[in-house]
This record gives C-alpha cells, structure tokens and sequence, in this order.
C-alpha cells in the first residue's frame, strides 16, 4: 500500500495539505476537501470508453481504499455538458475541448487540464453470415452518406439486400467521427439505427444480418476478457484499407499494433479533461490514468498507450 501511493508522485506529498484545510461551510457543517487519493469524485465518460475506464478507476479505488468515483458512462455531448455545467469535475473523451468550449470554462476563470492518454480505434462490425469484410474508406463514405443501400453494390452478390447503418447512441463520439473522419462533413443516410448502448448495438448487428455498425475498439480488444470473447463470437469485424486496393494485406483490422502504426485509418485519441484547480482527487485519477499502472492497463486492454514503449513483434514468415 505504501509503495502504490509514490504513483501520483509529489502530487500525494500535498494530501494532508488538502485535508488541513476543512473549514466550516455557511451552514455550519464541515466541507471535507478530497484529496489526490480519497474522498467522492463524480465523472462523466464517453460511453465508447466504458470498458477501459471502468478497468482504470476500479484499479483506483482498490489501490486507494478511502477514494469513491462515481463514473456516468453516456455520449459524447453529454459528458461535455456535464464538464462545463460543473455536473462531473473530470470527463474523458475522444477529442480536445473547443474554443467555445474553453471560452465557457475561461468564463468561471478555469483552465482545463487536457491529457492525452492513449490511442482508440473504430471497429467496423457486421453479421457472422456478411462475406463482405474488406471494405474501403471509399465504400465506408458511400454506405454511411446512403449513396450505396444494398450489399450487392460493394460485392455483386446478392446474399444480403438492403444495408442497415446502426450506431450507438444520437449524440455520440462514434457519430462525430464518421462524419469528420469518413464522409468528411456531408450528411449521413436518413436510414439509421441508434441502439441507445455499445452492447446492443452488437445485439442489433448480431441478429440483423443487413447491419453495418461502428464500435469503439476498446469494446472487444482485451482478447483475456470473457464478456469481449462473448460479443465476438456474435459478429464480425471488418478489416478496412485506406484507399481502392488490390493487396489483401492493405485491409486491416483495429489490432494494437496497427494502432500504434498509425495504419489502421479509423485511429482517434483518448483524453482525459479536468476542470479542477486544486489538488484533489480529480487531478488524483488524471495523474493515475496518465502514470505508469493506468498505460499499462491501457496496454493490457488492446489500445496504445500515450506514453511506454509498445512492443511490435513480425511473426511472418522470413
């Protein structure tokens, strides 16, 4: 126990310092200040991170018995909301705050704490009985802008009829992404699904063999996790190629190590933001994720750690 606490380094040193400064409140009652590694701390995550963050303030609280994190796991939009409104004191999303964002928070006469910490990807996932599984940026634009409908126009066969587009949740990282990243701010088909949660939309795509749907990869990358074992027994991941290619290996899925390549083209970041500018423990669990227990856990879960070092081992053939 003693040893973990070094984790968060000098920021632990200025604990008892925190808890010195109690004082009454209006009402007469004692305002316990938190510290880096105690008290209640409420944060709002992007859903699409539930499985790794969930691993990281698990690892949290076990480590520091006196520490409560209470994490609200819903989209994207909304944990940003929640920053800005003083809902939740730390979110973790998928991309940097605004400038209109910043200007709302620069408002209180706060400065948010923006730490990269690893690298997601997207996952590509279609029915078990979907033969088409090499798909292109190119294909991804036209199926997710409605300009292709029916499976028969990505192979010519005509197993599979009409497409079926599904998401998450309205509002979502996964939302934004395809349409920053894969139709590149046109307009998404009318014909979409949105399935309210990460596990249903696998059940969706899972039992509607016409599915097509887009998943954080952190959801079924830690191949040691029963519950990612169960859900990729249900469906198919697509390998995708960043451009028309006739070269199979150019098709790839979100594994790590083209993650940490860079040549997996469904990449994004992952950050932690706090809005805290005192030592508690909002900066407590930033330093954490940030550290060396946090990486690793991002290593072991399947995504690329911001900082350490990734091991890239060729198996192929000499």
């Amino acid at each position: 126990m003693r040893a973990s606490r070094w984790v968060l380094g000098g920021i632990v040193a200025l604990a008892g310092l925190a808890a010195s400064c109690n004082r009454p409140n209006e009402k007469g009652e004692l305002e316990v200040n938190d510290t880096p590694t105690s008290g209640k701390l409420t944060i709002s995550v992007d859903e699409t991170f539930q499985p790794i963050m969930k691993a990281e303030t698990d690892t949290f609280q076990e480590l520091y018995q006196y520490a409560k994190i209470t994490s609200s796991y819903k989209p994207e939009q909304d944990a940003v909301e929640d920053l800005l409104a003083n809902r939740s004191r730390v979110v973790v999303l998928s991309r940097e705050l605004t400038a209109d964002e910043r200007a709302t928070l620069n408002k209180d006469k706060i400065v948010p704490e923006v730490v990269r910490v690893g690298t997601d990807g997207l996952a590509i996932i279609l029915h078990p009985s979907n033969l088409d599984t090499l798909l292109t940026m190119d294909q991804l634009r036209d199926i997710f802008t409605g300009k292709t409908t029916r499976w028969d126009q990505i192979s010519g066969k005509k197993t599979l009829s009409d497409i079926n587009v599904v998401f998450d949740a309205n509002r979502s990282s996964t939302t934004r992404f395809v349409q920053d990243s894969i139709t590149r701010g046109a307009a998404l088909t009318s014909k979409i699904y949105a399935s309210k949660s990460n596990p249903a939309l696998i059940d969706y795509v899972a039992s509607h063999p016409n599915a097509i749907g887009v998943i954080g990869a952190n959801w079924i990358s830690d191949r040691d996790d029963k519950t990612v074992e169960n859900f990729l027994d249900k469906i198919r991941v697509a390998a995708i190629a960043p451009k028309a290619s006739a070269n199979p290996d150019d098709y790839l899925q979100p594994y790590q190590a083209y993650l940490a390549l860079k040549t997996y083209p469904l990449r994004r970041n992952l950050y932690v933001i706090s809005r805290d500018a005192r030592t508690g423990l909002g900066k407590g669990l930033v330093a954490f994720v940030a550290g060396s227990k946090g990486q690793l856990i991002i290593l072991k879960s399947g995504l690329v750690p911001a900082i350490g070092q990734t091991r890239i081992v060729n198996t192929a053939a000499q």
